[in-house]
Formats: C-alpha cells, sequence, structure tokens
C-alpha cells in the first residue's frame, strides 16, 4: 500500500510565502511522475504542477506560473511546492498525487495515490 503526506500547509498574509512537502512511500523511478492540486470550497480539484521522480521534468498551471515552483528532493525522496506571492484566490487544500507513469498531467484522473491533503489559507 502506497502512502501519500502531506505537509507544510498554513495561514499566511497575501504577498507571503510557504512551502509545502509531499512524502510518498516507496521507490520513485524517473518515469514516475508526482503532483500537487488544491481544491477551493465549492470549486473543482485543480492541478497546480507535476514532477517526475528525476526531477528534469515539470509542468506548472498558468494560474500559479512564475509564482509557484514544483521541486524534488532525491536524497529524501520528497516533492516541494514552493510557493511564492500567495493570493487570497490560493486559499484551498492542497493535495500530493503519485502513481502516474503516463507523463507529466494536471489532471486528477492521471494518478492514483493520493494524500489526505493539507490546508492554505491567504488572508488579504
Amino acid at each position: 500500500q502506497v502512502e501519500v503526506v502531506e505537509s507544510g500547509g498554513g495561514s499566511v498574509q497575501a504577498g507571503g510565502s510557504l512551502i509545502l512537502t509531499c512524502k510518498v512511500s516507496g521507490d520513485c523511478y524517473n518515469s514516475h511522475y508526482q503532483a500537487w492540486f488544491r481544491q477551493a470550497p465549492g470549486k473543482e480539484r485543480e492541478g497546480v504542477g507535476s514532477i517526475n521522480c528525476g526531477g528534469g521534468t515539470k509542468l506548472h498551471a498558468d494560474s500559479v506560473k512564475g509564482r509557484f515552483t514544483i521541486s524534488r528532493d532525491n536524497a529524501k525522496n520528497t516533492m516541494h511546492l514552493q510557493m511564492n506571492s500567495l493570493k487570497a484566490e490560493d486559499t484551498a487544500m492542497y493535495y500530493c498525487a503519485a502513481g502516474n507513469t503516463n507523463g507529466a498531467s494536471l489532471s486528477a484522473s492521471s494518478y492514483k495515490y493520493w494524500g489526505q491533503g493539507t490546508q492554505v489559507t491567504v488572508s488579504s
């Protein structure tokens, strides 16, 4: 059973920064992709960024380009989402997803394994 655990959420004022961390159990091969999604109340789940386990292939949603950066720390087998210049509209539950072997994707249906989520709240 693959375990996915997110951490690092919290409350921050607009313009601030947060970094989220995701730990996925088991090995992570270069052809495997992980991703961050978010879901605000009353809205659909939105893909934020996707990265392969080697860290060389990345995809960011247009809504976060230039502000958010997805990355991997292979020494620790963790994935991160650095979020800068946060806005009130970034407020959401953020989810880590894993188990995609078909390429970078911001589609939720591409991922088999999901964490429980970590809340990010940005106050204006």
